[in-house]
């Protein structure tokens, strides 16, 4: 990011997804940051689609990152709700399509059962414990849900939920205006 002269550096967010005893939950904090200066609180940078099955989060340009859930939203369709070939063929797209190459975000989808992360690389990444986290805060919510999730009893929103507290008292890129969703 950050390519342009012009304008800063575009820093922002945490996402985290967690999948624990067949329940899913995909929160994000609210702030949105140009250069130093925070310009929003309150952003939503998660929801469901395709029938309220799968839920998404992003993270870098907003407007990239529209592109990009209008595009996932095509190949949910086009693939009856199949999260994971719809992911593929997304990240296929975004790494051979000259447009979408270009594109600077990066976008976590899931249902009750895989989180993925997606990136413009043509990665497409499940990890093995169920926890996945993008943005400048993403580390700091991963080690919180890693402790919570080995050390407590918490439930998968519960611990997205404390994670991005954690992360927020952290990350000077995000804040504790926090969403979750869950399936």
């Amino acid at each position: 990011m950050g390519k342009n002269k012009l304008y800063p550096e575009v820093r922002s967010t945490t996402v985290i997804g967690v999948i624990r005893d067949g329940k899913a939950a995909l929160g994000a904090d609210g702030q949105v940051s140009f250069g130093n200066t925070v310009m929003k609180h309150n952003a939503r940078k998660v929801r469901k689609l395709y029938k309220n099955s799968i839920m998404t989060g992003f993270a870098g340009a907003t407007a990239d990152a529209f592109t990009l859930l209008e595009r996932f939203e095509e190949k949910l369709e086009a693939h009856s709700g199949n999260l994971y070939r719809s992911a593929i063929e997304l990240a296929k797209d975004w790494r051979t399509d000259r447009y979408l190459r270009k594109l600077e975000a990066m976008l976590i989808v899931m249902d009750s059962n895989k989180a993925l992360l997606i990136s413009g690389t043509g990665d497409v990444i499940e990890t093995d414990d169920a926890i996945v986290t993008i943005g400048s805060g993403g580390p700091y919510a991963l080690s919180a849900a890693r402790a919570l999730l080995k050390h407590t009893e918490m439930s998968a929103k519960e611990i997205v939920e404390e994670s991005l507290k954690i992360a927020g008292d952290i990350c000077i890129y995000t804040n504790s205006s926090i969403t979750v969703e869950e399936l």
